[in-house]
């Protein structure tokens, strides 16, 4: 079982562990030893926004170095710009250091494979165990070298090239879009793919400062796009995270747009070009069943995967599904992108739109979804809920009374320390009791502060 890597990397308080300097540095030097096989390894480092990430990228670039690594800095770029460079430029591996949505204070490692991919459990599981293994070894506090050497403009420009070549013909003409950056690391890149696009395209929070990444804006807070859209009169808002690996949109009423709607119109795009292969979309166990239902008129079966877009990405490719993705805005395409790309899927969805001569609501008027609540408990350590006894039997009696009306998810995040209690159902008040009993059950037992 992993230790250190989560559902997207390595991630924690900047500055604690397993994010203090002794462990980024031995991350990077055994990162180094595993790529190591190729000749002259190579690999390109991205971050995003946050005042920890120039320091954590400085100590895994010596950890890279020491182990044998030569570093490209593409400086603050968006995750899915790492993974297409990483890819298309030959090198060993890509590291983005993000904590994507998560507060300013937290940061993180992603890793990508030669093939631009996350890497599997597998590998990182034996990274971790040379990270163990140096970590155990005599070293003194990493010192701080100089910085990478930067890739050329010239590639960056390359993947916002790419991105529009996957929507040739698109206009924005007479059309007022609102793109909230969340002051992250779509700053750097959402105002030069939007620029040549036509239309009137407002960029709001792109002003990143090291802490106001993700604060109050957002795909966090979708609600603050939809405001904007509002109060702009606009046709319709997208919102990324801090490291734009993913994207939520607001119609022209304001209503804000999740991923299971974004994956519906997507679906149902694909299948009318004859492009949905086997008819199947890969979801989460957190999508609604509402989606599932709107899928099922059209004729389209929908697969659930473990939450987090490598584990949708392993079913699609086991599957060969042409679209899979994740409630919260990680949307894949295949053939598009290897990761979940949030400029992509706005992208895509604008082709739609634009295509359809239809507005975003009138798109996505049929999605009826299932009452939904989401209750994040802080928790001080992963116990296995089921050898819970309280906890055990709350969630029996919400699968008992809920039967065939609704569906009970409850799971650890893999990037916080929170366990999240999701409940659907029918009848709105059952769906809010169950939801808090099984709650307080994790609070008494696990919860911080008891």
């Amino acid at each position: 079982m992993r230790k250190l890597f989560g559902t997207d990397g390595i991630r924690a308080v900047a500055g604690t562990s397993p994010l203090d300097r002794r462990t980024i540095f031995a991350v990077g030097v055994a990162l180094a030893h595993h790529v190591g096989a190729a000749a002259s390894p190579r690999i390109v480092l991205g971050m995003d926004t946050r005042e920890s990430s120039d320091w954590i990228a400085a100590t895994i670039t010596a950890g890279l170095r020491k182990g044998g690594a030569a570093v490209e800095s593409a400086g603050v770029i968006t995750t899915p710009a790492i993974a297409f460079l990483t890819r298309t430029h030959g090198f060993s591996a890509g590291v983005v250091i993000s904590a994507s949505h998560n507060p300013w204070e937290d940061n993180g490692i992603k890793i990508f494979g030669p093939d631009g991919y996350k890497l599997p459990d597998a590998t990182e599981l034996a990274i971790e165990d040379e990270i163990f293994r140096q970590l155990a070894a005599e070293h003194d506090d990493p010192a701080v070298e100089d910085a990478a050497p930067a890739v050329e403009e010239s590639d960056r420009v390359e993947y916002v090239q790419s991105l529009l070549a996957a929507v040739d013909g698109l206009s924005l003409d007479g059309k007022r879009i609102v793109v909230d950056c969340a002051n992250g690391a779509a700053s750097s890149v959402a105002p030069q793919l939007f620029a040549g696009l036509g239309g009137e395209v407002r960029i709001r929070n792109a002003s990143p400062d090291g802490r106001n990444i993700n604060e109050g804006c957002g795909a966090l807070h979708p609600e603050v796009v939809a405001k904007y859209v509002l109060e702009d009169k606009a046709d319709l808002g997208i919102t990324f995270d801090g490291d734009a690996d993913r994207a939520l949109f607001a119609d022209e009423n304001g209503r804000v747009i999740n991923g299971d709607a974004v994956m519906l119109l997507a679906a149902r795009d694909l299948q009318a070009r004859g492009l949905l292969h086997d008819n199947t979309v890969v979801a989460t166990t957190m999508s609604n069943m509402g989606l599932e239902a709107a899928l099922k008129r059209s004729g389209i079966r929908m697969l659930r995967a473990p939450v987090g877009d490598k584990y949708v990405l392993e079913q699609m490719q086991k599957t060969k599904a042409s679209l899979g993705g994740e409630q919260s805005g990680h949307i894949l395409f295949t053939g598009r992108s290897t990761t979940g790309d949030g400029l992509l899927t706005a992208l895509l969805l604008l082709d739609i739109v634009h295509r359809s001569g239809k507005s975003l609501g009138e798109l996505t008027a049929d999605l009826k979804t299932f009452p939904q609540v989401i209750v994040n408990v802080k928790v001080r350590e992963k116990k296995p809920l089921e050898s819970i006894p309280a906890v055990a039997s709350r969630i029996a009696e919400a699968d008992e009374a809920l039967a065939d009306s609704g569906r009970v998810v409850i799971r650890y995040s893999g990037t916080e320390a929170l366990a999240r209690v999701m409940i659907e159902a029918e009848d709105e008040a059952a769906m809010q009791r169950h939801a808090n009993a099984i709650a307080d059950a994790i609070r008494t037992a696990i919860g911080v502060g008891t």
